[in-house]
Parts: structure tokens; C-alpha cells; sequence
């Protein structure tokens, strides 16, 4: 009695004993559901894989699907900053309204200089960019002006198909796309005469030989934008040390397309270094629509996974149901002979969970498959029209992000057990004797 009331050792409490029972019980038919759930998902070969290989095939449409869609959008923006471009540009602030030459401005000093090749910045350009007309000896057109620096340009997306680009810059030479020169009917080393605005106000009028023809890969620009050296064009519009704009990339991975939604260091220590009458902006200010285009790529992916997996998700709700009604009986004498109801509903999500993750592991396999087997791209040159108005070149890249597949696996799971719980617990819940008098 002592010993009972000083708690020694050898002494243990009923109610004690009765929960170390209850939990070495549970453990115990935890133990015999998962060996029974494991058995019984093997019990209809032929029925489970068929559904493991819809599983397997959703996920792998999950995941490598939505880094294809990437690739392409990574693409079509990379191309528009090829085009824009820059993380960061600076302008007058009423160029954007209206793109005259008015709306010049003169090039930074050399202190200026200095301190905008220093981090955050890694490279910047400054342009000219106005508003012109081309003449040819039979046909003429409006065009884009722009003088650009051939040195610093590393940006655009051009192949010279005939000629060269100038040697320096202040050579009064054009250069101009392959399908401008369709439509004004020259061609390489024939003289045109090129009119703008000059800084003067008067009409600045004058004759250039093309020395170079390009195209781009999407050919958007080609019958509409014309380069000329920027001291040429300088001195073509009598604007000497004046500019249209500034344009600027930062950061280590400038060229990342995935990095370029935020500038906010870039943009500032812009903004600090450069006159206070300059409107300096990030990318997704100067064309909202790539911006969103980013936005909508999240929401994209995001329906296209749950449609995926609505269409898996009927498989697998009838294939647990079909299994349930072939084994009525034996769920009743289970539920007879004293398994608690509870172990029953999590013996059955238990054999969902089982194909759910062999699924998800050979469709994860089959997606990281394939982006390794299409890592040099994807040739679709035999499609490169309707490519090239999407914006997009003609070779494709899967672009695969980690929050891709952790999405696609968390859905295929969180989902796929929500879908199998009904069920369960509608198996749970029978009636033993209605049950087993089941033929």
C-alpha cells in the first residue's frame, strides 16, 4: 500500500495502463492498415495501373506543360526587353506623351558617368529615338530613328543579312531591315533620303546609302525601325550632345528575365544620380502590358493544374469507389470483428495516398525527363510565322521553377485525399449486418 501511494517503480495506475493499451493498440492496427492498404492496392493489378499511369501522366502534364508556357513567355519578354529595352530608362518627362525632339536631353557629364558605372548598374546606353520618314526612288515610308552607340549596344536581337555595321559611329551610313527594303524597292548600297525633325525646328533632310540590311528573328521591327551611329545622327539633326533617352540594367542576372520584375535598388540609385527634371522608370511602368503578362502566366498555370487534376480527380474517386463495393463484405466483418470505424476510413485514404505519391513520383520523373531531354530547345522553325506573331522565336525552351512542382504536388495530394474522403467515410460507416448480408 506503501509502495502504491509513494508511486515506486514497480507500481503503474490503471487508468495508465489503460493508455498505454490504447496507444500500443492503435499502433498496432496503424501497422495492419498500412500492410492491408498496401496488399489491397495490389489486389486488382490491372485497375490500379491503369489509374497510376492517369496519375502519372496528370503530374507530368502539370509540371512540364507550365515550363513550357514559361519558356515561351520567358521568351516573348526577353525579346520585348531586347526591344524595350533596359531595366530602367530615363526620358524627359513628356517624351513618352510625345516622342518629338523637344523632348531631348543632354547626355550626362562625366561625374554623372562615372557613377553610373558603378553598382547597381552593370550597363547602360544612351539613344536617340524619333519619329521620321524614309524615301526611296519609288516608294516612301514612316519609320523609327534610332542613333545608338554600335559599341555599348548588347541588346538588340539583329542579323545582318547583307553588309555591315558601321565602323564607328558617326559613319553616314543606315541600316535598315531586309523588309523595309522590300517595300521601298532598294536594296544594299543604294542611296535614300531620310527627313525629321531638327533641333532648329526646320525640316532636317538628307541623303544616306544603306550599308547594312537586317532582320530580326521575329521580324516586328524590321519594316519600321532604321539604326544610324549616334554622332551621326547627332549632327543629322543638329542635336549635338543631346539624347532621347537613357536606358539601364543591374544586378548580376540582368539578363534573367525572372529578375527583372524587381529594380527597386537599380531604380534608385538611378533616380539619385541623374537630373531631377528626367523621368526615370522601371520596365513594368513602361509597358504595363509585359508586366502583366507575368501576372497572368501565375494565374494561368494555376487553372490549368486544377483542370488536370478535375479530370484525374473522377478517375480517382471512381476507382476507390469501384473498389469499396467489391469489397463490402469483407469491410463489414472488419468493422464486426472490432476495427475501430476510424481505422477503416484511414486504411482506405491510406490506399489513396499510396498511388497518389507512386504517381506523383513517375510523373515527376517523366517531367524532369523530358525538360532534361528539350534542355537545347525545342525546334519549332517549321511554325515560325505564327511563333513570330505570338512574339516568340522559333526555338523553345522549358523553363522549369521549383513553385511549379511544389504546387502540382501539394494540388495532386491535398486534392486527390480530399476526393477519396467521401468515399472512405461513406465505407466507414456501414452497417455490418446490412453489410455482410451483401451477395
Amino acid at each position: 500500500m506503501a509502495a502504491l501511494e509513494s508511486g515506486s517503480p514497480g507500481s503503474q495506475s490503471p487508468q495508465r495502463s489503460a493508455r498505454t493499451g490504447t496507444h500500443s493498440t492503435n499502433g498496432t492496427l496503424l501497422g495492419i492498415s498500412l500492410q492491408l492498404a498496401w496488399r489491397n492496392l495490389w489486389r486488382n493489378k490491372k485497375r490500379s495501373l491503369i489509374m497510376l499511369a492517369a496519375i502519372s501522366l496528370g503530374a507530368w502534364a502539370m509540371i512540364f506543360m507550365p515550363s513550357l508556357m514559361r519558356g515561351m513567355l520567358n521568351d516573348s519578354l526577353q525579346r520585348s526587353f531586347d526591344a524595350l529595352p533596359g531595366q530602367v530608362q530615363a526620358h524627359q518627362k513628356n517624351y513618352r506623351l510625345d516622342s518629338s525632339i523637344e523632348s531631348s536631353f543632354l547626355v550626362p557629364g562625366a561625374e554623372q558617368q562615372a557613377l553610373l558605372s558603378e553598382a547597381p548598374v552593370t550597363h547602360w546606353v544612351a539613344r536617340i529615338k524619333l519619329p521620321a520618314v524614309l524615301n526611296s526612288e519609288r516608294e516612301s515610308r514612316a519609320v523609327q530613328l534610332i542613333g545608338l552607340n554600335y559599341q555599348r549596344e548588347t541588346q538588340l536581337d539583329l542579323k545582318l543579312v547583307a553588309g555591315h555595321w558601321p565602323a564607328d559611329n558617326s559613319e553616314m551610313g543606315l541600316v535598315i531591315g531586309s523588309k523595309l527594303a522590300e517595300r521601298l524597292e532598294t536594296g544594299l548600297g543604294k542611296r535614300v533620303v531620310l527627313m525629321s525633325q531638327g533641333a532648329d525646328g526646320e525640316l532636317a533632310e538628307r541623303g544616306f546609302r544603306i550599308v547594312a540590311l537586317y532582320r530580326s528573328e521575329l521580324g516586328a521591327g524590321d519594316e519600321r525601325v532604321i539604326y544610324l551611329g549616334l554622332d551621326a545622327a547627332q549632327r543629322f539633326l543638329k542635336m549635338p550632345g543631346k539624347i532621347s533617352e537613357l536606358a539601364f540594367w543591374g544586378g548580376a542576372d540582368a539578363d534573367s528575365v525572372a529578375d527583372k520584375h524587381s529594380e527597386t535598388a537599380l531604380l534608385n540609385y538611378v533616380r539619385s544620380v541623374l537630373d531631377k527634371q528626367l523621368e526615370v522608370l522601371p520596365w513594368y511602368e513602361l509597358d504595363p502590358y509585359l508586366a502583366s503578362m507575368m501576372g497572368m502566366l501565375d494565374a494561368m498555370i494555376v487553372i490549368w493544374i486544377l483542370v488536370v487534376f478535375i479530370a484525374m480527380g473522377f478517375g480517382l474517386a471512381n476507382t476507390l469507389l469501384m473498389a469499396i463495393f467489391e469489397r463490402v463484405r469483407e469491410l463489414g466483418l472488419m468493422i464486426a470483428l472490432g476495427m475501430p470505424r476510424a481505422m477503416v476510413l484511414v486504411q482506405l485514404l491510406l490506399e489513396s495516398l499510396f498511388m497518389l505519391m507512386i504517381g506523383l513520383a513517375v510523373g515527376n520523373a517523366l517531367a524532369l525527363l523530358c525538360v532534361f531531354a528539350f534542355r537545347d530547345g525545342i525546334d519549332l522553325s517549321a511554325f515560325a510565322d505564327a511563333m513570330a506573331m505570338a512574339g516568340v522565336g522559333s526555338r523553345l525552351y522549358p523553363n522549369l521553377q521549383f513553385t511549379d512542382v511544389a504546387l502540382a504536388n501539394v494540388t495532386v495530394l491535398v486534392l486527390g485525399l480530399a476526393t477519396s474522403l467521401l468515399p472512405a467515410w461513406r465505407a466507414s460507416h456501414y452497417d455490418p449486418v446490412q453489410a455482410l448480408s451483401k451477395d
